[in-house]
């Protein structure tokens, strides 16, 4: 192993890590941590005073009954301004101007007409736990943490699907876990699976618990003590491999916490899904996740090396560490995707990269969103993708506008204002039909520098204006608050949710329009009255085609069923996607929630395989989720 970074590479770390994420805007203590390089004893576990983000009573710092931080929220204050509250992001504490107009407009909402959630969880609400006596009893011996709190069991029973949040709001709890259990280690998984297995208890695999398929509901037909197995303890980078750029990391670790230990030694995964706050490593190789610099570092298949997965047929992995083998199909395309059906990932090997010298956003801004996919396509043509290239449709500039800060210098106030006429005056680009894409460039600085000038210089050809690093920074930063709106949604009778697919760049155009076109003509069949928000983005591009995000929310007012309806409309939209030639998802999985197209999506023969899978390494269905399949 080679010696500790150098003071200099440290602090780049550090201020690399304070750009990416929003919430740890506060200095970093530079003592706290471990020396990740050094993490390969049993002793290596970090001492209290670096604690993880998160604990086991996860509610004790974040909403059991919606997105994020508990002290994190967006509201409308008394003169109704849009406010964020709490110190964790760039955007808390401020005031923002706009959001309330476009709320209103939007939505034909009034924010004065309040829907709020129940403050508080029942627990006389939860129904009593099915508790298998003789697994509790053998369990005990072990050591291993449990409970069978109903706090802690409703937080483990559901993911962030609109239907979840939305019972979770009115104090509903369907079927949930009967126990919760912490291991601790890969040893601790391996004897919850054998007790599991020995007294026929079904265990639900748990990481962050940022699924929005449906995949961490508990089925309702399931008869048998459900355990919630939490990975969230088992948070440790093991070992950093200096010569072979790898490292080996417990799989509960959150995406945050990984990078920032990762970022004390001068590396990075470069993996940022924008659920990297909360969502974890085993969550992100069950589900094949992509980040939003796939471009650079790749999707998490390309990131890993090796994979550790206990099941009930013992534990599986190869044996060795090569970065390629030619040994019949790849066994980690079992584990990847799998989504908690086949056991539980405890540790992962993947590559990593020293924390980049230089990164900078940026911005373009097209006449159309047709101009700017077609600059997208050329992009990807000739492979000189930035890290992250994002291209925002109308809908969504407009949105995004919305959530600009209240600005506090005249001077900005004019410049912005310089800005927004040169645009649509002197070139003359409709505000009604303008889009913008958000850049961010990472690497050798020069190369750096001459890698922006080759993707604007494209943007140029199809008409796109470079629109600066602010926006190209703020709008990247989005990303991790946005997800926060859909609670403020909730509380003004607004009902929203995104999902994604992949499509070939032929048809990015056409389902864009088609499946924007069908959430609102599916909401105007079922009884929405007020027009829906139906919009998308480009996110990430590959040399074949691109992943494309939709939005769609609406005002349900007047409804007496709004779930019902927007699963209808959102079912709608599906079958939209697939009759366009898009996949059934990019990245988000398929949980419950979509695994009625999989016989469509993958073949009768395709499905078959997955089911002999299942068969052999899991007979007794232990791993009983039921999703995929």
């Amino acid at each position: 192993m080679a010696s500790d970074s150098s003071t200099e590479r440290h602090q780049i770390a550090l201020q690399r890590l304070r750009i990416i994420a929003g919430h740890l805007q506060n200095p970093v203590d530079e003592d706290s941590g471990i020396n990740a390089i050094e993490c390969n004893a049993e002793d290596s576990r970090p001492s209290s005073k670096n604690t993880r983000t998160v604990p086991r009573r996860r509610q004790e710092i974040m909403k059991w009954n919606g997105w994020g931080y508990s002290d994190t929220k967006f509201y409308f204050n008394k003169k109704g301004q849009a406010e964020f509250t709490g110190k964790r992001y760039r955007l808390s504490g401020l005031i923002l101007p706009g959001l309330k107009d476009w709320f209103e407009g939007t939505f034909e909402a009034n924010v004065l007409h309040k829907t709020p959630a129940v403050p508080t969880l029942n627990a006389s609400a939860v129904q009593p736990p099915c508790l298998n006596e003789a697994f509790i009893e053998e369990l005990k011996t072990t050591g291993i943490p449990f409970t069978h709190d109903a706090e802690d069991r409703v937080f483990r029973a559901h993911g962030h699907c609109a239907h979840e949040i939305f019972a979770l709001r009115e104090g509903r709890f369907g079927r949930v876990p009967d126990m919760v259990v912490w291991p601790n280690s890969h040893d601790d998984v391996v004897t919850i699976v054998e007790l599991a297995c020995k007294h026929n208890v079904c265990l639900m695999p748990y990481g962050g618990g940022t699924s929005v398929s449906s995949a961490l509901e508990c089925p309702p037909e399931e008869n048998r003590c459900i355990v919630s197995l939490d990975t969230s303890q088992m948070n440790r980078i093991l070992w950093i491999d200096e010569k072979n750029l790898t490292a080996h990391v417990e799989a509960g670790i959150i995406g945050q916490d990984l990078e920032r230990l990762l970022n004390e030694s001068g590396y990075c995964t470069g993996h940022e899904p924008d659920s990297m706050e909360f969502s974890s490593l085993g969550g992100w190789v069950a589900t094949r996740a992509s980040g939003m610099k796939k471009n650079v570092y790749g999707n998490i298949e390309d990131l890993v090396v090796h994979v550790k997965m206990v099941t009930p047929r013992g534990v599986i992995e190869k044996s060795c560490q090569g970065p390629r083998m030619s040994t019949g199909p790849d066994v980690h395309h079992f584990i990847l995707g799998s989504e908690g059906t086949l056991g539980v990932v405890t540790e992962v090997t993947m590559k990593i990269r020293p924390v980049p010298e230089y990164q900078k956003y940026g911005s373009v801004v097209f006449p159309n969103f047709e101009q700017g996919v077609a600059c997208l396509r050329e992009v990807a043509k000739q492979r000189c993708a930035p890290a992250s290239i994002r291209l925002m449709d109308n809908e969504q500039f407009q949105f995004g506008h919305a959530l600009k800060p209240q600005v506090s210098s005249i001077f900005t106030s004019f410049v912005d204002g310089l800005k927004s006429f040169y645009i649509t005056k002197v070139k003359g680009f409709d505000p009604h039909h303008l889009c913008v894409a958000t850049l961010l460039f990472e690497g050798d600085r020069e190369k750096v520098l001459q890698h922006e000038k080759q993707v604007y210089d494209i943007a140029s050809k199809f008409g796109g204006l470079a629109a600066g690093e602010d926006n190209g920074q703020r709008g990247y930063m989005l990303t991790f608050v946005i997800a926060y709106l859909r609670d403020l949604g909730m509380d003004h009778s607004v009902i929203g949710e995104s999902f994604e697919t992949s499509v070939p760049w032929d048809r990015v155009l056409d389902i864009c329009r088609n499946v924007k076109e069908r959430i609102v003509r599916e909401c105007k069949d079922k009884g929405v009255q007020f027009a829906p928000l139906s919009t998308c983005r480009v996110t990430q591009t590959y040399d074949a085609g691109a992943c494309v995000y939709f939005y769609f929310a609406f005002n349900y007012r007047g409804l007496s069923d709004p779930v019902h309806v927007f699963e209808q409309v959102e079912h709608g939209a599906r079958e939209e996607i697939l009759a366009n030639g898009g996949s059934l998802s990019h990245h988000h999985g398929v949980g419950k929630l979509r695994k009625e197209w999989m016989k469509e999506s993958i073949s009768k023969v395709g499905m078959g395989m997955l089911k002999s899978v299942k068969d052999y390494v899991d007979p007794e269905n232990i791993f009983g989720n039921r999703n995929l399949l």
